[in-house]
């Protein structure tokens, strides 16, 4: 984990993924791109450098996080290394894990896998007679 900010210039793009929000620097460099990564609040490119105390708001589909950079590092680690990179606000905690619940309560859509067996007749049948 590097905290040097004369060594290397540490992209927005780069540390996300470094962080784990995104599996790869495309990806969070599309993100930031289209404006669901904001840089204290404000808009910005992938190439912008980010610094030790920024805030970020991270849209990734329903789930956001509101974090504050701790170290910077432009290194996929493991994921141990990669929390210790930002520290998530309470209220983005708390926000997400209601998120988590509501999806959890709504039921699940029947899909099927390839040819439905004999087991999926049955319970499609039941549905269509409304049982």
């Amino acid at each position: 984990m590097k905290t040097d900010e004369t060594a290397e210039k540490f992209r927005i793009d780069k540390w996300l993924c470094a962080a784990r929000f995104f599996k790869t620097r495309s990806l969070a460099a599309d993100a930031v791109e289209c404006g669901h990564v904001q840089l204290n609040e404000a808009r910005t490119k992938p190439a912008k450098t980010l610094g030790i105390g920024d805030t970020l708001s991270i849209h990734i589909g329903q789930k956001r996080y509101a974090v504050e950079v701790l170290a910077l590092s432009t290194r996929r680690g493991p994921a141990s290394e990669a929390q210790k990179l930002y520290r998530e606000t309470d209220e983005s905690r708390q926000h997400r894990e209601a998120i988590a619940a509501q999806l959890k309560e709504q039921p699940q859509p029947f899909r099927f896998r390839g040819r439905p067996t004999k087991r999926d007749r049955r319970e499609i049948e039941r549905f269509k007679q409304g049982k």
